[in-house]
């Protein structure tokens, strides 16, 4: 068994022992909102966003983009869930704004090993086979931060299944100082619109 198993399920067994209420959580977030961010280590929304357990839905993807599950996910959580304010929220120093398109499908036509990054860009450092179906594949890398959090919250507000009457509210988290930075022209495209 790997350390890292060992450690998690240790964890879990600590988990455990202290759940206690948990079990009796309601399904539908008791905040009802919801927040589309990045998978990476660095941002803990629970934290930055003062959560505990229950109280939001959180969908985490690579560079927290709206992809097409992310809105599957979003109008789930909207339509069977409750919730009523969305919130996308991409970060400084995010890798997804290291590499492009064109990059990651030629590492991984390269080989399926982990690549490393330097001073001078990416490099691949496996040897056999890897795949050109990486090629396929809409990365939804990050050439420009604040307009990749406008664009994505403008695609959700133009999606045919989001009510507009749902707040969608764009934010950059900083990793230097844990500050939520608004992006005012998401907050802008992103405002609800009345019921009729």
């Amino acid at each position: 068994m790997s350390n890292v198993l060992e450690e998690v399920l240790s964890a879990n067994q600590n988990y455990v022992e202290t759940f206690g209420e948990k079990g009796s959580l309601a399904m539908p977030p008791k905040r009802r909102f919801a927040i589309l961010t990045c998978m990476d280590a660095r941002l803990d929304p629970a934290q930055f966003a003062g959560l505990g357990e229950g109280d939001a839905h959180v969908i985490r993807n690579a560079g927290g983009r709206v992809s097409d599950d992310a809105i599957r996910s979003l109008v789930i959580s909207y339509k069977l869930l409750g919730t009523r304010e969305w919130f996308v929220i991409h970060h400084t120093n995010c890798g997804m704004e290291t590499f492009t398109n064109q990059i990651i499908s030629d590492l991984l036509k390269s080989s399926l090993d982990t690549a490393y990054v330097d001073e001078t860009g990416w490099h691949d450092v496996g040897s056999g086979s890897g795949s050109g179906e990486g090629a396929y594949i809409n990365w939804l890398t990050i050439d420009n931060l604040a307009q990749s959090v406008y664009e994505d919250v403008k695609r959700i507000r133009l999606h045919p299944l989001v009510p507009s009457q749902i707040p969608i509210y764009g934010y950059i988290y900083d990793v230097k100082t844990g500050k939520l930075i608004e992006v005012p022209e998401a907050i802008e495209v992103g405002k609800a619109k009345q019921q009729q």
